[in-house]
């Protein structure tokens, strides 16, 4: 098997490979992920046989870690968009901020709905709210787009049990200590938004949407006219599980034992707390319908299946590099003071960003950036729950960075804005750069900080 820089060399030919398989050619990430494995074990001399079983069991432990709390997930955020439960989320929290502030409002509904729903599916429900909000205050359209999207974006990137950070944690073998990613996922999101608000308001305001000005018409009803389900049934699939991991993760941190701590570290497991989550957004089905049930299940299905997929492929590549004598050339390298204290945080961001900005989805970028770190961290150190945890947001800052013309996010909110792309790439692309920095400088921070 290779060593020295030759295998630094072959690594490195395989991220290029990843890259311009996923950004030039349009290859699909598994595809790109799974070759590279192969590519890699070829290139440094792996014995055949010793290949296959290395792909087959990290693609085989990952889905065993990860695989059902994934689909959980997305079984829970299409039932929420289908049922009316995330717009019956945004209605409360509009009418617990009142008439005041309507950007601020919908950022923080945006970085509430994301944290179950897909940031694109989050924007198709609550644009036709977020313009009816605009025209009866008379607020600047871009404003309230950017807000609202930026919103959606923060917790997108950096909160479970949206599949994304769900994956990295995975990757970065966090995946136990998923109430630890979600409470640092919450504190590094809120500077996040807090700088798309401000970008919305004190930039993207200043230019205009063609058609803006056009009266609310009738189609634009209160939402008290709307057939939407109760508040508590629509909060509960979100803040069971986060309770339930929260409360696993202390009685874990405090020691307790007993029958009753037990229970607490069983019911907080992330795969239990997010399948009672998805019972209780059974509650949210408007009739019971089994054929209903199926859809939605089907297209929650539907839509997890290229997570797990890249999730898994992902896994595979990790393992790969894990058997390869890497490790020992980072440890040299690490020695050598490159990746001193919260140092060590800036190539996984680096990574992430070159990747998101390289073939536009950013669940993906936190999948693949977590997958191609993920083998090198035990050398450096890494090892601590709360060292990996700001590993995933080091790769979620990254996985901001940017959203342009390649990201289906970008056209999204620019259809349903209303917005030019020239408009878009200097409020939108712009504010998502600017979010990815401000993520990165506070998960910096917290590592100089605490760790």
């Amino acid at each position: 098997m290779l060593h020295g820089p030759i295998l630094i060399a072959v690594v490195l030919v395989a991220i290029v490979f990843i890259v311009v398989a996923t950004a030039r050619f349009k290859v699909h990430p598994f595809l790109a992920l799974i070759a590279a494995a192969y590519l890699t074990g070829f290139l440094v001399g792996m014995p055949l046989s010793e290949l296959v079983d290395t792909i087959n069991t990290g693609f085989g432990n990952m889905m065993r870690h990860i695989g059902l709390v994934i689909v959980a997930g997305t079984l829970i955020g299409v039932i929420l968009e289908k049922s009316g439960g995330a717009i019956c989320m945004a209605e409360k929290i509009l009418a617990l901020l009142g008439g005041r502030r309507p950007q601020l409002a919908m950022s923080l509904i945006g970085g509430l709905v994301s944290i179950p729903v897909f940031c694109d599916s989050g924007y198709v429900i609550l644009s036709s709210l977020n313009q009816a909000i605009a025209r009866r205050g008379r607020v600047p359209l871009a404003s309230m787009s950017v807000a609202l999207a930026t919103g959606l974006y923060a917790t997108h990137t950096l909160v479970p049990p949206t599949p994304g950070p769900i994956a990295a944690a995975g990757n970065l073998g966090v995946s136990d200590y998923l109430g630890l990613v979600i409470l640092v996922g919450l504190v590094v999101s809120l500077p996040a938004i807090l700088v798309g608000y401000l970008w919305a308001i004190f930039v993207a305001a200043r230019f205009p949407i063609e058609g803006e000005e056009v009266e609310e018409d009738e189609t634009e009803l209160s939402l008290e006219t709307r057939s939407l389900p109760a508040a508590w049934k629509s909060f509960a699939p979100l803040v069971i599980p986060v309770f339930l991991i929260g409360l696993s993760s202390i009685v874990k941190i405090s020691g307790f034992e007993g029958r009753f701590a037990s229970l607490c570290i069983f019911l907080g497991t992330p795969i239990t707390a997010l399948f009672i989550a998805f019972l209780f957004s059974l509650l949210l089905l408007p009739r019971r319908d089994a054929a209903l049930l199926n859809e939605w299940v089907k297209e929650g299905i539907y839509h997890g299946a290229p997570i797990l997929l890249i999730t898994g492929a992902g896994g595979a590549f990790g393992a790969v590099l894990s058997a390869t004598p890497i490790s020992e050339l980072v440890q040299g390298i690490a020695e050598g003071g490159l990746f001193d204290g919260a140092l060590v945080l800036v190539l996984p961001f680096l990574i992430a960003a070159g990747l998101k900005s390289a073939q536009g989805s950013s669940t993906a970028s936190l999948v693949m950036t977590s997958a191609l770190v993920a083998p090198f961290l035990p050398t450096l150190g890494i090892t601590s729950p709360l060292q990996l945890t700001l590993m995933v947001m080091a790769v979620g800052a990254g996985s901001m960075t940017v959203s342009h013309a390649n990201d289906s996010y970008f056209w999204v909110v620019t259809q349903f804005s209303g917005m030019s792309v020239n408009t878009a790439y200097k409020t939108l692309t712009l504010s998502t750069l600017i979010q990815g920095i401000t993520t990165f400088i506070m998960t910096f921070l917290l590592y100089a900080v605490f760790v």
